[in-house]
């Protein structure tokens, strides 16, 4: 073989591998960025990327597979594909494109609808730096070499210089500060709002702080730019750069921080019992609703500059507190305490102290006071015009208004009359401040006055007030005496009462006993009449029988002692009958025991002797003379008359 055969071979196995070289194998998973060395067109004039061949960067890149370059002319980098997770956000920087104008911040995507394009962004008017759209939820096959890709993990990009990837960094990090990387999340829980800050676009008008509602209808606002979340559109319909009075409520916002940031601030909330006035800091100056009698300020209609007349119920309202403020009005009744150590719930009357009075005897007691406030809630705008604020209106009119007029009271009043009138200056109080508080457009309700207390150290009025107390105690003390003197009296009258009733029960038992035992005696008496009728009946029975019994007997004795001989012989037995009962009952032995003969002196018994003197008067004739006396004696004629009116008597009952 020849050495030009043999110089052959090696040129056309190094042509060969030369043109093995060009082949280039791109994963899936990659990309490949292609840089031009050299070309014939020369090298780019203008730009970044290489648009018509030009040596330089190319706007295309390689996909996944095996791509053919011409050896020695290209350069294929090869470069991670960009993902996006789940819930995050990407932002883009362009190396290349048209430049940004004088008062932009960022570039605008109008034109642009896929960055994955980059001969159609470059065509497209593209603007270099970073872009107004955003990154979602993806993976995306990027020129990185024209496109920067920021995201919380990492910086895709195709690095040329330290100095940009500082920068680039930088703007990472400001990203990251306003929480960029994540969209904006507001919870109804949480009760708050977002203000948006526009970083971008027309600035505001001279002497405006807030811009305005973009759109001619507020209402319809979001179909402009949905929430802020569509940069260009935002702008194009007229939106300017600074804070916004338009905010965010409940929900989920995918917004370029770079364009704007969004600050959260609490909902306004106006408890029951309150209202709420609107004094706004933009809007147009509308015309003057107060009236012309009002000439305290001017109000205005809602959405216009100034206090709006109309004010804010109760209720949760998403207000932008850098537009406007509002100040809460309580419409139910509160309490202004003119006292140092209390202070009310809402603290208008905290910088409030007691009244100093000087008394018509020149006593200079501090009086505290308690006013009860109304206002009504339509009224409540009008307060607000005139004052500023309830505060305000309760230190700069109320407190000296109130405060000069009971010192004329205490004037005119001595230290003991102001302590005793004290219902009295209260009523007349109430009803000569009300005209005053109505001037004010405030409702009066009540007066309320304490009792007036010593300044420190003055002894005074204490001792006024302990000779008060004295005087109230002796006064009291005779009262009670009074009462207690009431009291015995009703306690004895009490008893004598509760006697009378026990008598009285007494009473009626003896009552009840004496018409008992007048019944029961005039039962007895009746009782006894009968018994007395028939007491006599049988008395008379009992006497007309013993005296027929004793006529009975006597005539029959008289017919006896005619039978016997006569009376001597009666009176004989009698006398008989007699000595024999005297005998029988002294016990005398008729026949003496021992019979010893001779007289009394010699131990004769003195039985004998008188059974002797008995036998010896029986037997002597003295006796028998009476005797005879008696058998002689003739009969009376009443005994002979009853004797024939019984003999008539027992014929009959025969």
């Amino acid at each position: 073989m020849s050495v030009l055969a043999l110089i052959g071979y090696a040129v056309g196995g190094i042509v060969f591998l030369i043109l093995l070289s060009g082949i280039r194998f791109i994963p899936n998973n990659r990309i490949g960025v292609i840089e031009k060395r050299f070309s014939g067109k020369g090298s780019v004039k203008s730009g970044f990327i290489a648009m018509n061949g030009e040596a330089g960067y190319q706007p295309r890149i390689l996909r996944g597979g095996l791509h053919y370059l011409m050896p020695i002319q290209y350069v294929v980098h090869m470069m991670p594909l960009v993902t996006i997770s789940q819930g995050k956000i990407g932002y883009v920087f362009a190396r290349d494109g048209k430049q940004l104008d004088p008062a932009q911040v960022l570039a605008s995507n109008a034109t642009v609808t896929d960055f994955q394009d980059v001969e159609g962004f470059l065509k497209n008017g593209g603007q270099r730096g970073p872009q107004r759209r955003i990154l979602r939820e993806g993976t995306y096959a990027f020129n990185l070499v024209q496109f920067i890709v920021i995201t919380e993990e990492r910086i895709y990009t195709l690095a040329l210089s330290k100095e940009e990837g500082d920068t680039i960094r930088g703007m990472a990090q400001v990203i990251a500060e306003r929480g960029g990387f994540r969209p904006v999340v507001i919870k109804d829980t949480d009760d708050t709002i977002g203000v948006v800050t526009i970083h971008d676009g027309p600035s505001l008008a001279q002497g405006e702080i807030i811009a305005p509602v973009v759109g001619d209808n507020p209402a319809q606002s979001d179909t402009y730019h949905n929430k802020f979340q569509d940069a260009d559109n935002f702008l194009r319909a007229g939106g300017l750069r600074g804070r916004q009075l338009q905010v965010l409520v409940e929900g989920t916002y995918y917004v370029n921080r770079l364009f704007g940031t969004i600050e959260m601030i609490q909902k306004t909330i106006i408890e029951v019992g309150n209202v709420g006035v609107v004094v706004s800091y933009t809007g147009e100056m509308g015309a003057d609703l107060s009236g012309i009698d009002y000439r305290h300020g001017e109000l205005a209609s809602k959405g216009n500059r100034g206090i709006w007349n109309e004010p804010l119920l109760p209720g949760k309202y998403a207000f932008n507190t850098y537009a406007g403020k509002i100040i809460s009005v309580p419409t139910t009744n509160f309490i202004l305490k003119w006292i140092r150590a209390d202070v009310g719930a809402h603290k208008f009357d905290e910088n409030l102290t007691e009244v100093s009075l000087i008394t018509k005897d020149a006593f200079e007691p501090s009086l505290p006071l308690s006013v009860v406030v109304h206002i009504d809630y339509q009224k409540a705008p009008l307060v607000i015009q005139r004052f500023g604020d309830i505060k305000k209106l309760v230190e700069q009119t109320l407190d000296p208004m109130v405060s000069a007029y009971f010192k004329n009271v205490g004037q005119t009043r001595t230290l003991i009359q102001l302590l005793q009138e004290r219902s009295t200056i209260q009523q007349q109080s109430s009803l000569e401040m009300k005209e005053k508080f109505e001037h004010y457009n405030l409702e009066l309700e009540e007066v309320l006055i304490g009792t007036p207390s010593s300044p420190a150290g003055d002894t005074q009025i204490e001792t006024i007030l302990n000779q008060l107390r004295s005087r109230q105690v002796a006064t009291e003390q005779v009262e009670t005496y009074a009462q207690q003197e009431k009291a015995s009296v009703k306690e004895r009258e009490l008893k004598e009462a509760q006697s009378r009733a026990q008598m009285q029960t007494k009473l009626t038992e003896a009552e009840l006993n004496i018409n008992i035992q007048t019944d029961q005696g005039k039962a007895e008496y009746q009782r006894s009449l009968q018994q007395a009728q028939q007491i006599r009946a049988l008395a008379e029975a009992e006497a007309e029988k013993i005296a027929r019994i004793g006529i009975a007997q006597a005539l029959a004795t008289e017919e006896q002692v005619r039978a016997y001989g006569g009376p001597q012989f009666q009176v004989t037995q009698q006398v008989l009958n007699r000595f024999a009962e005297a005998i029988q009952t002294s016990g005398v032995d008729v026949v003496p025991r021992v019979v010893v003969g001779g007289n009394n002196a010699e131990g004769g018994s003195a039985s004998s002797n008188v059974m002797e003197g008995l036998l010896t008067m029986l037997l002597s004739d003295r006796f028998s003379a009476l005797t005879n006396e008696a058998s002689q004696t003739k009969r009376s004629p009443e005994a002979d008359a009853l004797r024939e009116q019984i003999r008539k008597d027992m014929e009959k009952k025969k």
